[in-house]
C-alpha cells in the first residue's frame, strides 16, 4: 500500500522535483546524444525509482490510459498501477534501477491488441465476436500497462528490463444494441487464470520480435479487475520473469493478495480478526470524539493473513481550522493506540473542500507525522 502522495503519479513527481541526477546528454540506447540531454528526478525515498528527463520535459508513456472501455472503478486503476509497481521492484531494485514510463507500446499498438480478433485487426488479443445467435464471448483483456527500467552506466543510460501489466476482466459489460440495456457477462477464477497466462504468451512473443526488448528481462504480472460496483480495487494473482531471449513464459509465481473495505460487510469476515476489531475500536473512539463525521472507512490489502498496509479515509464537516488542527491531533493518539502496529497505515482527513490533514507510519515505525493543510 503506498501512501497519498505514492499514488500520485510519477509524472506528477517528476515534473515537481527541482533535483535532478547527474546523467546528462544520453538517449536510451546508451549512446550519446548532441541533440537530447536526459537528466533524472532526484530520488526523495529510498522505495522510489528516479524517473527519466529528457531535454526538461518528463517522458510520459506513449500508451497511458488505454483500455477496453472507460474503466468505472476508479480504485481499479490505482491497484493496478501501485501493485504493478510493487512486484516491479521485486526484480528491479529501485537502488539499482532508474524508472521511465513505456515508450515501446505506442497508443495505437495497445488499441489494436485490446480490440477483439478481426480481419481488419489481426492482432487483437480479445476473442473475435461468435456467429452464434444468443451466444456472447466475453472480452478478457481489459487493460496494457507498460514500464521500463534502466540503468546508467557512467555517462551512459539503456534499457534493462521491461514489466508488463494485464489486466484481466472478472466481468464483462455490453450492450446487445445501441443504446440498449448494459448486460454482465462473468468470467470465473479459472478463466481468468487461463485467459490471462494465454495472452501474456502472446504479449510475450510480440515483445520480442522488438530489437530493442529482445534481449532484456520481461516481468509479465497478471491482475484480476474487479467489478464496477466493487468497494475496493482488484488484484495481482501472478508474476513471470523472462530472462533475456525467452519467448515463452515458463513459470509463474502466485500472488496470494486481496483487498477489504473496513467496516467489513456482515456476514464476511478480514483474514485477520484482530485487525478488524483494531480498526472498529478506532473507528468508534473517533467518531465519540468529534460528532461532525460524515464516515470513517478503510481500504486494506493483505497477503494470505498478513496485513500490507492500510489506507483510512476519513470524510468531515468541520468549518473551523482550530477543529481540524484538534481533530488531527487526536486522531495521532487514536491511531497509534488502536490501529494495528505492524503495518504501513495513511490517513486522509477530507471534506467537500478537499483534503484538510494526512497522517502516515511507515512500516516499523511507532508513531504518526502528520500534516494540516492551511486554507491560505
Amino acid at each position: 500500500m503506498k501512501k497519498v502522495w505514492m499514488a500520485i503519479s510519477v509524472a506528477l513527481m517528476g515534473m515537481l522535483l527541482a533535483a535532478c541526477g547527474s546523467a546528462d546528454n544520453l538517449n536510451d540506447s546508451g549512446k550519446s546524444s548532441n541533440s537530447t540531454k536526459t537528466e533524472l528526478t532526484g530520488q526523495t525515498d529510498s522505495g522510489y525509482y528516479q524517473g527519466v528527463i529528457k531535454n526538461g520535459h518528463y517522458q510520459t508513456s506513449k500508451s497511458r490510459g488505454v483500455s477496453v472501455s472507460q474503466v468505472s472503478n476508479q480504485l481499479n486503476i490505482k491497484s493496478f498501477e501501485n501493485g504493478l509497481l510493487n512486484i516491479s521492484k521485486k526484480e528491479f531494485s529501485t537502488n539499482k534501477y532508474v524508472f521511465q514510463e513505456g515508450q515501446y507500446l505506442s497508443t495505437g499498438t495497445v488499441e489494436n491488441w485490446l480490440d477483439r480478433k478481426s480481419k481488419s485487426n489481426p492482432t487483437g488479443l480479445n476473442p473475435t465476436k461468435t456467429k452464434k445467435s444468443g451466444t456472447y464471448v466475453p472480452n478478457y483483456l481489459s487493460q496494457i500497462s507498460e514500464q521500463d527500467f534502466m540503468t546508467a552506466n557512467g555517462q551512459k543510460i539503456s534499457l534493462s528490463g521491461v514489466t508488463i501489466g494485464l489486466a484481466i476482466n472478472s466481468v464483462d459489460y455490453y450492450t446487445k444494441k445501441t443504446d440498449g440495456p448494459t448486460l454482465e457477462a462473468n468470467i470465473s477464477d479459472a478463466q481468468v487464470k487461463k485467459q490471462g497466462k494465454a495472452i501474456a504468451n502472446r504479449v510475450l512473443k510480440r515483445l520480442r520480435a522488438k530489437k530493442s526488448l529482445k534481449n532484456v528481462p520481461i516481468v509479465i504480472a497478471l491482475y484480476k479487475q474487479a467489478s464496477d460496483d466493487s468497494l475496493v480495487g482488484g488484484n495481482f494473482f501472478a508474476y513471470s520473469v523472462n530472462d533475456s531471449g525467452k519467448t515463452k513464459v515458463s513459470n509463474w509465481t502466485n500472488v496470494n493478495e486481496k483487498n477489504y473495505v473496513f467496516p467489513i460487510q456482515s456476514g464476511k469476515s478480514a483474514p485477520n480478526k484482530n485487525d478488524e476489531d483494531a480498526f472498529d475500536n478506532f473507528k468508534s473512539q473517533v467518531q465519540n470524539f468529534f460528532p461532525n463525521l460524515s464516515g470513517v472507512t478503510a481500504q486494506a490489502q493483505y497477503s494470505g493473513n498478513t496485513l500490507n498496509g492500510m489506507n483510512v479515509s476519513i470524510t468531515t464537516q468541520f468549518y473551523s481550522q482550530t477543529e481540524i488542527i484538534s481533530f488531527t491531533q487526536y486522531l495521532q493518539q487514536a491511531a497509534q493506540k488502536y490501529l494495528p502496529g505492524n503495518a504501513p497505515i495513511d490517513i486522509t482527513v477530507q471534506s467537500t473542500d478537499g483534503i484538510q490533514s494526512f497522517l502516515s507510519r511507515k512500516t516499523g515505525e511507532k508513531n504518526f507525522t502528520s500534516h494540516i493543510f492551511n486554507s491560505y
